[in-house]
């Protein structure tokens, strides 16, 4: 199931926060809003959050200091600086705290939604990659227990399709397998590799939603096929 995902709007200008919030709840987006670092503060630990937008320049915390506070407790958690301070050393000290991103005002609000877009898929990528454990379709798979349904998969198995589930929709190379888990490219390796991805299409199942697929020359590809 996909959830909305959840911003919280650090802005002290209320006029910019409102329309800012307002385009981001019309994306589907959840918004929350503060008027400055510390009332961002006080929100944070209660809740969970996707990303963070936050202006630097605020009264009480500035982004800056709210930045430093987030590292320290939420070291995963995207925060995205939108501000009015352009010279180098503000940019570089922005980077050197932890952003993930700066924005000069004034922005786009709707070149904004697309950066937050793609902010959002880097993290859902960055966290597959940490992910041991995976629903595919009707099938449970747990690569730490080597278990896909109730079939025990083989060492070599599981290896090769934890390697798929954490690189899902994305091209993983036919070379980059061999050398990762073969630790060699040849003839015999790969075709060792064919006979394994046959092995997991037909655990999977003709039912099942996600389908590896063999892309020309290159590699493989798990990926979700739209259902009648």
């Amino acid at each position: 199931m996909n959830y909305a995902k959840h911003i919280l709007l650090v802005e002290n200008d209320a006029n910019l926060c409102m329309v800012v919030a307002d385009v981001l709840r019309s994306k589907s987006y959840v918004v929350d809003t503060a008027k400055d670092g510390q009332e961002a503060w006080e929100l944070i630990p209660k809740r969970h959050y996707d990303l963070v937008l936050s202006s630097v320049t605020m009264p009480h915390m500035n982004g800056y200091e709210l930045l430093k506070l987030i590292r320290s407790s939420f070291t995963n958690l995207p925060v995205v600086f939108l501000s009015d301070k352009k010279d180098k050393d503000s940019i570089i000290r922005a980077y050197e705290l932890g952003c993930d991103d700066y924005i000069f005002k004034p922005y786009s609000i709707d070149i904004l939604t697309y950066q937050i877009e793609a902010i959002l898929r880097r993290c859902q990528y960055n966290e597959n990659q940490n992910q041991l454990v995976f629903d595919l379709g009707d099938l449970h798979f747990d690569s730490v227990r080597q278990m896909l349904g109730d079939r025990h998969l083989s060492t070599r198995e599981n290896e090769l399709l934890l390697l798929f589930c954490q690189n899902m929709n994305a091209l993983v190379e036919r070379n980059y397998i061999l050398m990762s888990l073969w630790g060699e490219d040849t003839y015999f390796n790969a075709r060792s590799l064919s006979v394994y991805v046959n092995h997991l299409r037909n655990y999977l199942g003709k039912e099942n939603p996600l389908r590896i697929l063999s892309v020309h020359s290159k590699g493989y590809k798990m990926v979700k096929m739209n259902q009648e």
